[in-house]
């Protein structure tokens, strides 16, 4: 099949910190150079992610655009971007589509493949001198890693995300969707799946393990599932209340902890698990009383990131020699991995569509606290936005 021409980029561009109450414009753009190593993907779904809401919102820092004031709450713009002296953002890093265009350098992508791009679009991939990318690390690339959206390519040109209807990112990034899972559902793995799939993998979830998931919400949701996937002895979910418990032990979950409805919660359940995966951003957190959950020489690896500062007391950590880690993203050798599990396995993870052209609806009520669990863009074929 043969490559298609330029196509034209439009998306839901925010052009200020009021975009995340539901004012996104949609809008063309320009995306990056296309160069021999790029994949050009006509984008068939787009989850939703806390990030995009972050990101939206400036919450982990400056987002990657000039803002102005929006003049009015019209959700249309006409002109194309080159008419405005702004600089705006387009998020979305949950991508599922087909491509249409490919660099002659593409080895592993064919026009017509079923194809998916997570939260990262490149990294230096100098192997001889970076040492993330020459282990095959190369979310944790520090000298050319650039995100899917809010990031800059090193010919100083901005990445776009995928509330759009194409996205342009080299072949490293761009990974084959086996057959067996919709496109529906493997759209959050790109970010949600793969954010909580690296660490347990990474710390041992598997059969004999005790494993507890803090948070049953996007991320948290998508933990269980995985531990689930990987054969842990037991699924333990944590959440403040036990309004999600059924929700939980639907998904795998043998056990559940309600922090909020027990205060005895952290002394009851001591030393009961092996790893804890805490999927909760708020800076509050009970760090403490999980930690009190770890066997000796357990792990909590947190992968919820907050917008503010946490506190710890160490005494938590020395008593039982117990490991506080972090984890972010996976490599795109562990996103392989991961999509063939879920195929194997048939994970599917809980998820609300939105036609794309409703996309300021999905953030708004994303805000809100609505998905159960995670939150889809559908792209239409021919649909008017």
């Amino acid at each position: 099949m043969a490559s298609l021409p330029e196509p034209t980029f439009t998306g839901w561009l925010a052009y200020s910190p009021e975009a995340v109450k539901g004012q996104l414009q949609w809008a063309t753009y320009v995306p990056k150079s296309f160069t021999p190593t790029d994949v050009d993907i006509e984008i068939t779904h787009c989850g939703v992610c806390g990030s995009d809401i972050h990101t939206l919102r400036s919450g982990w820092g400056p987002t990657n655009c000039n803002y102005r004031t929006l003049s009015n709450s019209s959700n249309r713009v006409s002109r194309p971007l080159a008419d405005f002296d702004e600089d705006p953002a387009c998020v979305g890093h949950e991508i599922v589509g087909y491509a249409i265009r490919v660099g002659y350098s593409v080895t592993g992508v064919r026009v017509g493949d079923r194809v998916g791009v997570g939260a990262q679009s490149n990294s230096c991939l100098e192997k001889d001198k970076c040492e993330e990318c020459g282990n095959g690390r190369e979310n944790y690339c520090t000298r050319g890693s650039v995100a899917t959206y809010n990031g800059k390519y090193k010919d100083g040109s901005k990445s776009w995300g995928g509330y759009a209807r194409f996205a342009r990112v080299p072949e490293h990034f761009v990974f084959q969707i086996p057959d067996g899972i919709e496109s529906a559902h493997v759209a959050p793995m790109m970010c949600g799946g793969i954010t909580a799939y690296t660490p347990l993998v990474e710390n041992g979830a598997g059969p004999g393990m005790k494993v507890g998931i803090v948070g049953v919400g996007g991320l948290g949701h998508f933990g269980i599932l995985f531990a689930k996937a990987l054969g842990c002895e037991e699924v333990v979910a944590i959440s403040r209340s036990r309004n999600k418990e059924k929700d939980s032990r639907r998904m795998g979950a043998t056990g559940f902890i309600a922090t909020g409805d027990d205060t005895r919660w952290a002394r009851k359940h001591a030393r009961s698990l092996d790893l804890i995966l805490c999927t909760v951003g708020d800076k509050n957190l009970p760090l403490g009383g999980y930690l009190g959950l770890l066997k000796v020489k357990g792990s909590l690896i947190q992968v919820g990131a907050p917008e503010g500062k946490v506190s710890l007391n160490l005494w938590g950590l020395l008593g039982k020699a117990a490991r506080l880690g972090g984890s972010s993203i996976g490599s795109p050798e562990q996103m392989r991995e991961m999509l063939d599990l879920a195929a194997r396995k048939r994970v599917k993870p809980w998820v609300q569509e939105f036609p794309m052209k409703e996309a300021n609806r999905a953030i708004v009520e994303f805000e809100e606290g609505k998905p159960r669990y995670r939150y889809v863009l559908v792209n239409e074929q021919k649909e008017k936005l």
